[in-house]
């Protein structure tokens, strides 16, 4: 039964991290009619948020349940069998595992499958095409701008795969209130990131200089924003936490650490200082004052080159002597950052589309391989390689396939880390 004719629409949401958590639940509402909160799964790995992390978001007042890829599979045939399918699900997790569960989802062949919705929870991408290739076969890929649209659909296109799955949309977290100075009030919030910068010296540099920023102006309050606690697991490693490292140093009382949701940290924020946390579009779609930080240059391995253009490159230096940077307007409308009434229509197209699927009498079945019809010329790892056809008719009573499917299982199962041994097994066949 379409879900067009249900009077509500059941959504399911998959993801490995609370950031990932706070993108799919958040997406989930933006693009769907549901009334009901999204059912919420976060998959069992290294980046297994804990509940702290998750009421940290803000996004939901119901813990999604923790499961295992198998676990999961099992929850949609289950729900499937009560006759309570899910409609839509979105799959906010990494390439790797999105292609996993696509495979799973192949799998299973429910006689009704949701619609797959997915995407990416920032604007710096470390591998775009590669991580996009594995998302394909998903319904709907949602990009956060018109720019990423456009690379997106390039990507696709290029290697001769259809496009069509990609809808341009916008970050789903902006919001909050449109800046306005609080009387008496100048707080500078600096919003670290896991692994960015990565080293112990780099990560050093950054704290002395935030302190000593602290120290040449003792009227303002200079604020450490931290995503996790010691112990806690993020979507990166965080090998050099800053509470660690500042325990050597010896902070002015005008310097703390703080933790919280990040939109209501923002609230009192007049600026807003980072290398390339996506805290910075959340400012800057609100109008707050916004500083990227080039002291380390401005490189792929920091994710600043995504500002390049922008206006907000800048250095300690200047933001010591006061000067703050101007946002380009150009840049700010290309990236889908904006405080007018655009935003509320950044997800019509997503919402258009979902509702378009949703109301066909049959969805097609999830392509469970790369062909030559889907994307001529790509496979996933060594398969690509070896340029073979897995859904070849001389290959399906081989141990060719068995092998490719043991290793989507084992990335839904252990996460996408334990692929690799499988997949090495292919050069014996």
């Amino acid at each position: 039964m379409p879900a067009s004719t249900r009077e509500a629409v059941r959504v399911a949401v998959l993801a490995d991290s609370d950031t990932r958590w706070k993108w799919g639940a958040l997406t989930a509402r933006r693009i769907t009619t549901a009334t009901a909160e999204p059912t919420g799964f976060v998959l069992r790995g290294r980046a297994t948020p804990t509940a702290r992390q998750l009421a940290e978001t803000g996004v939901s007042t119901t813990t999604p349940r923790e499961v295992t890829g198998a676990e999961f599979l099992r929850a949609i045939r289950d729900a499937e069998a009560r006759g309570e399918g899910y409609d839509v699900l979105v799959l906010a997790l990494v390439g790797g595992t999105v292609r996993a569960v696509l495979q799973g989802l192949a799998d299973l062949a429910p006689e009704r499958r949701p619609v797959v919705v997915t995407g990416y929870v920032g604007v710096v991408y470390e591998k775009l095409t590669d991580g996009l290739l594995l998302r394909h076969g998903a319904d709907v890929v949602l990009a956060n701008s018109r720019h990423d649209a456009e690379r997106f659909r390039a990507v696709y296109e290029g290697v001769g795969a259809g496009a069509g799955s990609v809808v341009e949309a916008a970050l789903p977290f902006l919001g909050g209130a449109p800046y306005a100075p609080g009387a008496g009030r100048d707080t500078l919030v600096f919003a670290a990131q896991p692994s960015v910068p990565a080293t112990r010296a780099e990560r050093a540099y950054v704290l002395r200089r935030l302190i000593g920023h602290a120290r040449l102006h003792p009227g303002r309050e200079v604020l450490l924003k931290l995503r996790s606690k010691p112990g806690e697991h993020t979507t990166h490693l965080e090998e050099f936490p800053f509470q660690k490292l500042v325990r050597e140093l010896d902070p002015p009382d005008n310097f703390r650490l703080v933790y919280g949701h990040m939109g209501e940290v923002l609230d009192r924020t007049d600026l807003l200082v980072t290398v390339s946390s996506t805290a910075a579009l959340e400012a800057l779609h609100r109008r707050i004052p916004t500083a990227i930080l080039t002291d380390l240059g401005v490189r792929e391995a920091l994710g600043n080159h995504h500002f390049v253009g922008s206006g907000l490159l800048t250095s300690f230096d200047r933001l010591d002597k006061g000067d703050v940077p101007a946002a380009d307007e150009t840049w700010l409308a290309r990236q889908g950052v904006a405080s007018d009434r655009s935003y509320e229509g950044a997800f019509d197209a997503a919402r258009d589309r979902v509702a378009e699927l949703l109301a066909l009498p049959a969805l097609p079945p999830i392509s469970p391989y790369y062909t030559a019809e889907t994307a001529p010329g790509y496979l996933p790892g060594i398969l690509a390689r070896h340029r073979l056809d897995v859904t070849a008719p001389e290959l399906r009573e081989s141990g060719l396939r068995r092998v490719v499917r043991e290793a989507a299982r084992s990335a839904y199962r252990h996460g996408v880390q334990r692929v690799a041994p499988v997949i090495r097994r292919l050069g014996e066949l």
